[in-house]
């Protein structure tokens, strides 16, 4: 089958919840995808980071087909020899004292939000029921009906009310913003230490520290959603890292397991996650031996094959070089590591026109808010890739 054939069986038999460039990828190996037509692209979205230690990793394949032979599931009924070794190796890692696994970014997102309501009644004596949980606007952290509840996007939420109660709604970098909201109810605030679906917004400096010490304050939990922006991304383990802050929870998704299966975990203290009992919180799959055996080396390779430091180098050599991009197209460069977003101006024209003319140079990347390219490769991208790439931005965006 060619390209046009497949794209007509996923339009005439899929729901049309997405609207992906017209590529249909069979293939990817290391920074590279391949598609049907044999085609060879740079990967400049890495599956929203998904994909840091790129595509296929040879050592992540290995265990996977390892572990996919011996046992794939138990469910949560039995114990399995996999999992109490993923928790040990994320607390190892991180320093934080318990885990809880998901499958996917919205699951764990749920996972903390509802952690955070039963602490807010046990431990800091809210009334039952009257918890409230302050996010920012611009936010994404996915789309269940209560996700989409405090999303300020209208795409995400018009038409899918009545919508759970419970939460406000802060300014994104505006620490008094947030003050202004707390009450005797607050249980905790939700952040992105950068937003990566509202166009890669960098907070102000020092913004994140403020945050903690006003949760410090007033008794409450700061959640930081690290699903796109953790390990090793922004080129530090975690973003909050840049800060030195070490939120109450945090919450990782994506790169977890390197593009194999959905793995997904909050991680916290066991004054926090201690509080769940059997049968109040839990997932078929969350927890499986094959998703604990790949999040397990998914993790070994991203250290062990230096990739975070790699993400800080590359990150800044790679932002560098678009800033210097002399082109009357572009507002503004906000980057950190290798999460990058280049904004450009109204009259520009729509960022994804850019993009489909990167995809006819042999570059992958994507649009978010109509203005911004976002530019986030997988981490183990080397400077001579990043050099062939940004010769062909260059000629787009000038």
């Amino acid at each position: 089958m060619n390209k046009n054939q497949f794209i007509a069986l996923a339009d005439k038999y899929g729901a049309h919840n997405y609207k992906p460039l017209d590529i249909v990828i069979e293939r990817g190996e290391g920074v590279w995808v391949y598609d049907t037509d044999g085609n060879k692209y740079l990967d400049c979205l890495s599956a929203y980071s998904a994909l840091n230690q790129g595509h296929v990793h040879p050592k992540i394949l290995a265990t996977f087909q390892e572990q996919a032979k011996k046992l794939t599931l138990t469910s949560r009924a039995f114990r399995n020899d996999q999992l109490p070794l993923l928790y040990k190796d994320l607390c190892d890692l991180t320093g934080y004292e318990m885990a809880i696994i998901m499958n996917t970014g919205s699951e764990a997102v749920e996972t903390a939000l509802k952690i955070s309501r039963k602490w807010g009644y046990q431990i800091k004596g809210i009334q039952k029921h009257e918890a409230e949980i302050i996010v920012a606007d611009g936010n994404f952290h996915g789309r269940t009906i209560s996700i989409i509840s405090f999303s300020t996007e209208p795409l995400y939420r018009d038409d899918f009310g009545p919508y759970t109660p419970g939460f406000k709604v802060a300014k994104y970098g505006n620490v008094d913003s947030i003050i202004s909201l707390i009450n005797e109810n607050t249980a905790a605030i939700m952040l992105e230490p950068i937003q990566g679906e509202a166009g890669v917004i960098v907070p102000p400096e020092g913004y994140l520290k403020a945050v903690s010490n006003v949760c410090k304050e007033n008794n409450i939990l700061f959640i930081a959603d690290e699903i796109q922006t953790g390990l090793g991304r922004t080129g530090k383990l975690f973003a909050c890292d840049h800060e030195k802050v070490k939120p109450d929870v945090v919450i990782i998704g994506k790169a977890l397991s390197g593009g194999f299966y959905p793995v997904s975990a909050v991680l916290s203290s066991a004054s926090v996650l201690g509080l769940f009992t059997p049968g109040e919180h839990g997932s078929t799959f969350g927890g499986n031996p094959l998703g604990a055996a790949v999040a397990r080396s998914a993790l070994r390779v991203l250290v062990e094959d230096n990739m975070i430091e790699n993400a800080a180098i590359l990150g800044e050599y790679f932002s560098d070089h678009l800033a210097e991009i002399p082109s009357p197209n572009i507002k503004e460069v906000r980057s950190r590591g290798l999460l990058i977003g280049v904004e450009l101006k109204r009259e520009a024209g729509n960022a994804r026109k850019y993009c489909e003319i990167l995809r006819e140079k042999g570059i992958l990347a994507k649009e978010t808010h109509d203005t911004t390219i976002r530019f986030a490769p997988p981490l183990i991208i080397d400077i001579g890739t990043i050099d062939w790439a940004l010769e062909r931005i260059r000629e787009t965006l000038l």
